[in-house]
This record gives C-alpha cells, structure tokens and sequence, in this order.
C-alpha cells in the first residue's frame, strides 16, 4: 500500500546522503518534497501540515546542524515524526477487571467488520481467551451467516439468536420476527457470562454512509453493553474519506481504538498516516488480507520502518517464533550445523517451514534494505516452491538421502514424474550441491556455531513437555537457526538504516562452554 510513498521519499533522501551539511536551502527543497509525497499518498492537509512543520524545525536546529552526518539525522527525524503520526506507542486491548470483556465494533458496511470480527476472535483465542461473538448485525442480508461461517473457522462460538435479514429483503426491526439488534447485543453479553467466556466481540450494522439512524443504533448498542473497547473499523484504501467517517462516529458514538483493514491493498495509504493523529485515537491492530490469520497488533514503529524501506526485521522473527516449535526448529538446526550431510529430505522440510510463514515476497520485504529490490521480489512465485518439493517427492528416499545416485535415467524418472523438464531436476540437484559445500564451510570456519546447535537442540527436548518453556524460547530464524548475535556483537557493525534500532539485548547467544 505505501510503495509509491516509500518511493517518493526514498528519492528525496537519496539527494541528501551525497551532502557533508545541509544549508537552509537544502532543508527548504526536502520538506517540499515531502509535502508532495504525503499530499499524494492522500494523507489529510492538517496532518500534512503538521508534519512538515515538526521536520523543517527540527532539521534547522542543534541535532542536524551539530551532526557527523547531517542527511542521515533528516532521516531519522523523518522516522520518528512518521511513528508520532502513526499513534506513538503500540497500545493493546484494555481488558476488564471483571470478566467479560465487551469489544463493541463500528464502522460503514464494506470495511469489513464480520471478517474483522473473526480474525480477532482468533486472534483472542491465540492469546489463551475464552472469546463469544455476537451478530448483531441483523440488517445486512447473510451477516448473520457470514458471521457464523468465520467464527466456525476461526474455532470461536457465535451467539446468533436470530437470522438476520434475508436476501430476499427481510428486514431487522423490532416486531418483523427477525430482531432487535440491541437487544441482541444484550443478551450475548449476559449468555457470555453464564457460559463463561472471558471476552465478547460485537459484530454491529453498518451504513453506505453516515446518517443518523446508523449513529442511533450503535449509540444504543453502546449503552446496552457498557463495552471496555469500542474498536472503529476503517478500510485503508478510501484515503480522507476515511477521515471524515472517523471524526462522525468519534462524535455520534465514541471510539477507544482504530483497526485498520485491506492494508493489503493498493490504494495509496493516506488513512493510516491520517486517522489516528485527527482523531487521537491509537490504532490497535491491522488486517492484511483475506486470511484469518491476516492480521495483527499494530506497531507504529515497524510501519514508519517499513515506509521509509528499512525492513521489519522484529516481525518477521515474530512470525518465525509463531510458526516454528522449538523442537522441530531445534532438530533443523543440527542438521544444518552438525557433522552429518544435509540431505534433500531435509532441504524439503526447511523449505516447507519458511513456506508456512506466508508468500516469500513477503517475508523478504521485511529484511532491510529490500525496497531497493522490490521489483526483482515482485517477481518472486510461490508456485516455484511448489514446483521444487514436486521434484523432491518424486524421488525414492535413497535419492533423497544421496542425491549422488542420481545420474541420467533417473533425472528422467523424477522429471516425468513432478511434470517438469529434465533441466529443471538437474538445476536443482546442482544448486542443492553448492548449497550443501556453502554449508559445510560456514560450519567448518565457525566452530562455535555446532555446539550453539546442540544446546539448542537440548532445550528443544527440555521445553517439549514443560507448558511455560515455551515463553522463554529464544527467537529462531527460518530454517530454525538461532536468531541470535555472538558475544560482544557490535549492532552498528550491520550498518542498518538509521532509524531501524532493534533491541537486540535479547536475542544474543549463550557464551561458548
């Protein structure tokens, strides 16, 4: 969604960085263009304004002035205006001292409130709650069955009392037979306690626009359930619009947190540089695509990084820690780094975990510097994975353990059977080779790094039967390496983009016995 933003911004720094200090002129030029940038990502004027303002008085004073690398401070005062913008701080979900707690969701049909709805209670479920949705969207034709339909693959119960609105024109009032939504609401909630669910999430009805009727119900709906969260629901691609909808229901309703939904998208991204500094409200959490498991909390800090192409190296060890148990990432570990070969069996499995973490192109958009790429990685296809494990599991278990048996008629055999042409089996076969000597002499030259392998494999079997051992695993990276740094590791020595400062405190190895 912000590539043409990262883009814009990606050329104004680059007329900086050749600079040994920047003159007033210099600073003048820089925050027109970045004004231009963000007017055309439709961030909002007042926004715009703002941000410009805050860039030009901190670039003119001691900490630019005074610096070794002045374009790089610009940078850095760019980063962290952009995370103010963003909502500061990363917030999460105030839960009620008393069980349950009520998240209310509002926001214009189309925003996707329903699938929000099941993606959170998800999410819930990830964290260890007990959550109960409630339809009480009974004004959309088949919200009620929509709803029922995520929360069954989401694994969450769905309290739906009443059908809703049907196709056929069915509509929810009071006395049609269909309901009362806020009566509906009310009930959930007193159902969640009974049955004790710890949370309980709101589906409400939205509008194609704001009008008073809208505002009406989910102001009364808002009294009956008393909710801890009011989350508004706001789709990423409509630009200002987005805006002006926030600031109606921030008025006519009241909302404690922001979601953002379609990030995914293609539109230029102006809502969620936008909504959360007109209306002071922080965003909590971000959807990114269709899946239930598109979505995630918000974390200004890693969406500045990302905009100004540094990488989100923290998520994508999240999503590493997430996908990968410790056992099975400690085993590929010392199959990688021990004495014995890696085997095509293995080469299979290690791809099928970095697999499980979502597209490639994805994931190598969070390694800093990639923006510079971005082309090459759009061209990227996952079916080309696929194309490679069709090879690998056309061939016999000895192949797999030996690939040194496989001559002619056999790369015949596996080519036939995974549908593909015999250069292809024999480019992966060679590329496996190199692979496998690159391996062995990373391993040979750094000692250390076998034995940082078998202690991760001994707290794999420890932490396999203990329920808390999990919570102190270390972060692992794709293919289960530790994510860790040696001993006395300088970060600067990586030479990331200024602004991307990871706490890398945590993720350092034990010290060599």
């Amino acid at each position: 969604m912000f590539e043409t933003l990262s883009d814009r911004l990606e050329s104004v720094f680059k007329t900086l960085r050749g600079k040994g200090r920047l003159s007033e002129a210099d600073i003048d030029v820089t925050a027109r263009e970045i004004r231009i940038a963000l007017l055309e990502a439709d961030v909002a004027l007042p926004v715009v304004r703002e941000f410009v303002a805050a860039i030009k008085e901190r670039a003119r004073g001691a900490e630019v002035s005074q610096a070794l690398n002045p374009a790089q401070q610009v940078i850095k005062i760019v980063n962290e205006e952009l995370v103010g913008i963003l909502g500061g701080e990363t917030r999460g979900l105030q839960f009620a001292k008393t069980a349950p707690t009520v998240i209310l969701l509002a926001g214009l049909q189309g925003t996707g409130k329903t699938t929000l709805a099941g993606k959170l209670g998800r999410w819930l479920k990830s964290q260890r709650h007990v959550p109960l949705l409630v339809a009480s969207d009974l004004q959309r034709p088949n919200a009620v069955q929509q709803l029922q339909v995520v929360g069954k693959q989401a694994g969450v119960e769905v309290f739906a009392p009443h059908p809703g609105a049907s196709a056929a024109g069915q509509q929810a009032q009071p006395g049609s037979g269909v309901g009362d939504p806020i009566a509906v609401a009310r009930a959930g909630v007193e159902h969640a306690r009974r049955m004790g669910h710890d949370v309980v999430v709101v589906d409400t009805a939205g509008r194609l626009g704001i009008d008073a009727d809208l505002m009406a119900q989910a102001a009364a709906i808002r009294d009956a359930v008393a909710p801890d969260e009011t989350l508004f629901v706001v789709d990423a691609m409509i630009g200002q619009d987005a805006v002006t909808t926030a600031e109606a229901f921030r008025e006519g309703v009241g909302f404690s947190g922001v979601v953002l939904t379609k990030l995914d998208g293609d539109a230029r991204g102006g809502a969620a540089l936008s909504v959360a500094k007109v209306t002071g409200r922080p965003i909590l959490f971000a959807s990114t695509g269709e899946k239930l498991d598109d979505f995630d909390v918000f974390h200004p800090e890693r969406m500045a990084s990302r905009i100004l192409g540094m990488g989100d190296v923290l998520t994508l060890i999240e999503q590493a820690e997430k996908t990968f148990e410790a056992d099975e990432a400690a085993r590929m570990a010392e199959r990688m780094l021990g004495p014995s070969e890696l085997t095509l069996e293995d080469f299979l499995q290690q791809m099928m975990m970095v697999r499980r973490m979502g597209p490639i192109g994805n994931l190598l958009g969070m390694l800093p510097g990639m923006g510079q790429v971005k082309d090459q990685i759009s061209q990227i296809d996952d079916r080309d994975l696929d194309r490679i494990a069709a090879i690998i599991r056309s061939m016999t278990p000895a192949e797999r353990a030996d690939p040194k048996l496989i001559n002619g008629s056999r790369r015949l055999r596996i080519a036939r059977g995974s549908g593909v042409t015999v250069t292809e089996v024999n480019n992966l076969v060679d590329r496996f080779f190199e692979a496998r000597k690159m391996m062995k002499q990373m391993t040979n030259s750094l000692p250390g790094m076998r034995r940082a392998a078998k202690r991760a494999t001994k707290k794999g079997k420890k932490g396999k039967g203990g329920g808390g051992a999990k919570a102190a695993r270390p972060p692992r990276l794709p293919g289960g390496l530790p994510a860790g740094l040696p001993p006395g590791f300088d970060p600067s020595a990586l030479k990331l983009p200024p602004g991307l400062n990871p706490d890398l405190s945590n993720l350092k190895l034990p010290p060599e016995s």
